[in-house]
């Protein structure tokens, strides 16, 4: 934690330079929180240099999982409080939180005037919250055992302890990946006309499926080809990273055959091609109505939330199929959040197997995926992890609506935190487009709802059992 924070601490000379050569008063303000961030980091690692056992154990793992989207984000708030405009607490932490938990929820309005090192900022968070929340998926959480990821340990992800150095391989493949998509999306971006800043802080929250725009007006400021770009990389965002590593050794086959990745195309056209027709039925011309949908739609579904469109006036039809998408999510072992396609699939190959079960008794059917029998255990952990899910969505929703917020935007607002989906819906973030309206109470449930969706909501429940810490 101590190297991470420091690394944290460093990264912030990147908006420090930035503001420095636009001479915008607001490079300080990254200078202070930078050294302290490196400072406060570099004793914690230099104290821990004489530790124990390199090799880790599940404790260890769940700790360090919390910790990351825990501390980071306190660090990261900094330049938020620091700087110009000038945050409180709360709203400085719900930004970062929201920053790199991929978000994207923001209290902040009147963001085209914002220091450009600030925006640029703002995109670092996304960018480094995707880069982490993937290396966990990939690395730690099939270890963890939670919501089923154990299922992926037989892809040969065995990687704690004594196979520590495939993990140093996996990590180098996924960052070059990582980076390779977004330097092709910045590139994009600039060539579709938008401006250099703009281009990168996009591109680094489309890829990281963030959400986090330097402009109030999101992708509004950019229609037409832009957005179906945006679509497109937002999608790639949210695919399984392995099978892009895989594509750059030039094995093409898991990719295409990927039964996730399948589905979840599926069913974005299937969301797409509905809220389109219900569009056009209702009036809209074909094109945009397409647009729109595509867009919006992916930027949900993938947890994203850039809007290019005001979503809530197309009716009851389209928000539901919003709202749905929104639940379901993009691939595991990406950095979308939500239930995610594997479960979901998961989910319908048990109740599709217990209702045959249910008109042959004796039959002997396993539950299976993608042509592999899925381990009860797994199931017991799909379940869990959705009933959790949905528990914490009318829990916090009900502390929403004990804090005085209206039933449609409490609902809203804890569905796009626990899913870190960005998009929000309802009379107090229709005001603004934010969620500035909300009170500080209402915005730290927001922010450890988030961090419970980033972090499979089970990760977090575990660390406060007793017997959990005994040996």
């Amino acid at each position: 934690m101590g190297s991470l924070t420091a690394a944290l601490g460093a990264a912030m000379v990147a908006p420090m330079a930035l503001d420095l050569a636009m001479a915008n008063g607001n490079a300080r303000a990254f200078g202070e929180a930078g050294l302290f961030t490196a400072f406060a980091g570099g004793m914690v690692a230099l104290a821990c240099r004489s530790g124990g056992s390199r090799e880790w154990n599940i404790r260890q793992a769940f700790l360090l999982t919390f910790l990351i989207w825990a501390v980071l984000p306190a660090f990261a708030a900094l330049p938020f409080l620091l700087g110009e405009p000038r945050a409180g607490l709360t709203d400085a932490v719900f930004e970062s939180v929201s920053g790199m938990t991929t978000t994207g929820s923001t209290v902040f309005v009147g963001i085209d005037a914002f220091p450009a090192g600030l925006n640029l900022w703002r995109g670092m968070l996304n960018w480094f919250g995707g880069i982490g929340i993937a290396y966990i998926a990939m690395i730690f959480l099939p270890h963890l055992r939670l919501g089923g990821m154990q299922f992926f340990r037989a892809q040969g992800f065995d990687t704690l302890g004594k196979t520590l150095p495939r993990a140093v391989d996996i990590a180098r493949g996924l960052l070059a990946v990582y980076v390779g998509l977004t330097a092709v999306c910045a590139l994009t971006y600039s060539l579709l006309g938008m401006t250099p800043l703009d281009a990168v802080v996009c591109a680094m929250a489309s890829i990281a499926t963030g959400g986090f725009s330097p402009m109030d007006a999101s992708f509004s400021k950019y229609p037409g080809a832009p957005e179906y770009a945006g679509g497109i990389f937002m999608i790639l965002g949210s695919m399984p990273y392995v099978r892009f590593m895989q594509l750059a050794a030039g094995t093409a086959r898991p990719f295409l055959r990927d039964v996730q990745v399948r589905a979840y195309l599926t069913w974005i056209a299937i969301a797409v091609g509905a809220v389109t027709a219900w569009r056009v039925g209702h009036g809209a011309p074909v094109e945009p109505a397409f647009r729109e949908s595509f867009f919006n739609l992916v930027s949900v579904m993938s947890g994203t939330g850039f809007f290019s469109a005001d979503v809530a006036s197309w009716g009851g039809f389209a928000l539901g199929v919003v709202a749905i998408v929104g639940v379901i999510g993009g691939c595991t072992s990406s950095s979308s959040g939500a239930l995610s396609v594997f479960r979901v699939q998961v989910l319908f190959a048990a109740i599709g197997t217990h209702v045959r079960r249910l008109h042959t008794p004796h039959r002997v059917e396993p539950i299976r995926y993608d042509g592999r029998a899925v381990d009860e255990d797994v199931i017991h952990a799909i379940i869990l992890h959705l009933t959790s899910y949905i528990l914490i969505i009318g829990l916090m929703s009900v502390v929403l609506t004990l804090d005085g917020v209206d039933m449609e935007s409490a609902f809203f607002s804890i569905w796009t935190s626990i899913g870190n989906i960005g998009s929000g819906f309802g009379p107090m973030v229709a005001a603004t487009g934010t969620m500035m309206e909300f009170s500080d109470l209402s915005k730290w449930v927001m922010i450890v709802t988030m961090i419970l969706g980033r972090l499979g909501l089970l990760a977090v429940f575990i660390l406060i059992l007793p017997r959990f810490w005994r040996d």
